[in-house]
């Protein structure tokens, strides 16, 4: 039936009453929350809101057409989402409020957190990284022959970033099982639409893309709620992404403090005319399935219901900083080794297993040995990264991977580096393992977003591990200039939540690389290009760990004498080489060297330990020296050795400028030279 007393046109279709009831009482509930919330605000009891009044329906019509099992990734103006899945409004508010019953346990605000309980995975503050999320879970979905639909929103303002694109992109290449909903409300913020892209409709855009586009009218939830339905069921039988643009229209500021001064009073007139929750609620009353007693009666219910929750969520206390558990979240924990203090120090030099035949391997050999044991082990691997299919990728790695294990877990990718690395933690999510290849480390810039923010701190914000290895071929050595040759581990050394692995030599890449599969983390794993192919040593064949965050001391002191006569050398990758070549040049016996292997966690300990018996310190890294790792080691040694010092902690890196092309401008560039000249200085203070 055509309903001619409101402007939507709301189809009731075969619909039962108590299908199009549900929909009122889901579309009035989060309403009545935010007219509650922005009495909250006026009164001081609540510091922010995003308010969707006005959107409701494109929450609501989609939350209510999908399984309760199917992930959504929703935005800000999504409550609909939250409230329809049936989140206890007690522990949203608490959410709202920061307490420690909320989902972040007072560490983030509002929507930004996760629920695998809910089946809801919210977003943060930057907007489009949530839409590779999508596509991993979807992926996720895809490979484990489930049949089911991930949706996610962007907003017209975000489907200007760049993960808009590109998650789209990988979604339509890989034929990914996602709705992309898009919340047309005509501002990005204060940038209206006509700023933000030239396009007439968002369904122009899916034409580039290859995949289809579907337009509802984002105020009519029973458009919004058949169409996704509709979508749903074709999409489970017959997997592909689908761009569904919603035109709705945001009636109140971005968040309340920002006003609408910028926006059209016809505007609001206009759209105030259309308004999602009266037009049906009039409809319903037109159609004699709603009464203004069963409206009051639906009211008092969930305005007690908001009342109780408030109450509850308000009187606990503020959260009480514990600094322990504060830190002790930063990590998912990862199963310790509990044999004998012996068995440990055997497996922190050694590795745990690989008791068997040994094999003489290159670096490049030995990592790839070892991502085809873990390949092996964990069925629920995936590789992604540019290439690394049947070309086996550019350093050849991967060669051959396809063959044994298939193309649906040797992914190559577009070159869409924030959308692949999102998909990884979309994996993570549905309890698969990720590995992205960066084709070269430089490269990863494009892709900073998803592993400083989603990454690094989903454990800690809403314990939701980011089970993801990115590996990183890093440095200089082989003139190939400032885009191709560069160090920058340290860009992720002070970001909590990343381990950060970086080896020196086959045996110890290969059980390195075996124990970041093995932990649930995101590990940052780091492979010298120049020492790819250039070293070889004694690998284990089999399957063997070496734990993340202990050190190897490659060389010990020959003998304890004179504290002038001794020195740590600290560093790790190429460093070790350089090192170890300079001490056998000059027959220092009397140095001790110590490869990191991994930056984070540090093994201060090794360190400390070291220094306390030699006196001096130096570090040494590829990195440019100005903001390197060396800075905070150096500082660590100064403030817990001081008394055991003979001399300043001495420190030598790279130049601080962008890497060099030529031969010998990149060999001026680099350290060596320079750090043979400090350590024979260090030797005689």
């Amino acid at each position: 039936m055509i309903n001619v007393d409101t402007p939507i046109n709301f189809n009731r279709k075969n619909h039962s009453a108590e299908i199009l009831l549900s929909l009122y009482k889901e579309l009035l509930k989060p309403r009545m929350i935010e007219e509650k919330m922005l009495v909250l605000l006026r009164q001081g009891k609540i510091t922010k809101w995003f308010s969707g009044i006005g959107q409701e329906a494109c929450s609501v019509g989609a939350a209510m057409a999908l399984e309760k099992d199917e992930y959504i990734l929703p935005l800000h103006r999504n409550l609909g989402v939250f409230t329809v899945r049936g989140i206890p409004l007690a522990k949203l508010f608490a959410q709202f409020q920061g307490k420690k019953s909320g989902f972040t346990k007072g560490r983030d605000r509002s929507f930004h957190f996760g629920t695998q309980e809910y089946k809801i995975i919210g977003m943060i503050s930057h907007l489009g990284p949530q839409l590779g999320v999508a596509d991993g879970i979807a992926l996720g979905h895809l490979l484990k022959k489930e049949k089911k639909v991930t949706l996610v929103y962007s907003g017209d303002g975000g489907s200007s970033e760049g993960d808009f694109h590109e998650s789209v992109n990988v979604a339509a290449v890989w034929d990914l099982p996602v709705i992309f909903t898009i919340e047309n409300n005509g501002y990005g913020l204060s940038t209206p639409s006509s700023e933000q892209f030239r396009c007439r409709q968002f369904t122009d855009k899916a034409i580039g893309y290859g995949i289809e586009a579907v337009q509802v009218d984002g105020n009519n939830i029973l458009e919004v709620y058949d169409t996704v339905r509709s979508l749903a069921e074709s999409i489970r039988k017959n997997p592909r992404p689908v761009l569904l643009e919603c035109i709705t229209f945001r009636m109140r500021g971005h968040e309340e403090a920002s006003g609408t001064k910028y926006v059209d009073k016809k505007l609001f007139e206009e759209w105030g005319r259309k308004d999602p929750l009266l037009n049906y609620e009039k409809f319903l009353l037109n159609e004699n399935i709603l009464s203004e007693k069963s409206i009051s009666d639906f009211k008092t219910e969930i305005k007690k219901e908001i009342s109780d929750a408030i109450e509850t969520a308000f009187a606990e206390k503020e959260v009480v900083p514990d600094t322990e558990e504060e830190v002790k979240d930063v990590y998912a924990p990862v199963p310790p080794f509990t044999g004998s203090p012996a068995q440990l120090k055997k497996e922190t030099e050694k590795g745990r297993g690989g008791d068997g035949e040994k094999k003489n391997m290159r670096l490049v050999d030995a990592i790839s040995d070892g991502l085809k044991l873990a390949m092996r082990k964990h069925s629920n691997l995936v590789l992604m990264g540019q290439d690394i299919g049947d070309y086996g990728g550019v350093f050849k790695i991967t060669d051959g991977f396809v063959k044994e294990f298939g193309k649906e877990r040797v992914r190559n990718t577009p070159l869409c580096e924030s959308a692949i690395l999102g998909a990884g933690f979309g994996l993570s999510i549905v309890g698969m393992k990720a590995m992205v290849e960066m084709q070269f480390a430089d490269f990863v810039s494009e892709g900073m977003t998803q592993i400083v923010n989603n990454f690094a701190k989903a454990y800690w914000r809403w314990g939701q591990a980011a089970d993801v290895v990115v590996r990183m071929p890093t440095g200089a050595g082989a003139a190939a200039g400032p885009f191709h040759s560069q160090s920058n581990e340290a860009w992720f050394f002070h970001i909590p939540g990343l381990k950060i692995v970086y080896p020196a030599f086959s045996a110890d890449a290969k059980g390195l690389l075996l124990s970041a599969f093995d932990d649930p983390n995101p590990v940052m794993f780091f492979e010298h290009k120049s020492l790819y192919r250039s070293i070889t040593e004694e690998v284990p064949e089999g399957y063997y760990t070496i734990p993340i965050g202990k050190a190897r001391v490659v060389k010990e002191i020959s003998q304890v004498t004179s504290h002038k006569s001794q020195v740590t050398v600290i560093t790790y990758g190429m460093g070790v080489h350089w090192a170890l070549e300079i001490i056998k040049k000059n027959k220092l016996e009397n140095v001790e060297l110590i490869d990191l292997r991994s930056l984070a966690p540090l093994d201060t300990e090794t360190i400390f330990e070291s220094v306390k018996i030699t006196g001096r310190a130096i570090v040494l890294h590829e990195d440019t020296l100005t903001g390197g790792i060396g800075g905070e080691i150096s500082a660590l040694i100064t403030e817990h050795c001081f008394e055991y010092l003979d001399a300043p902690v001495m420190r030598e890196g790279s130049l601080d400028t962008p890497v060099p092309f030529t031969e010998t401008l990149e060999k001026n560039f680099l350290p060596k030279e320079r750090f043979e000249k400090k350590l024979l200085k260090l030797l005689q203070y």
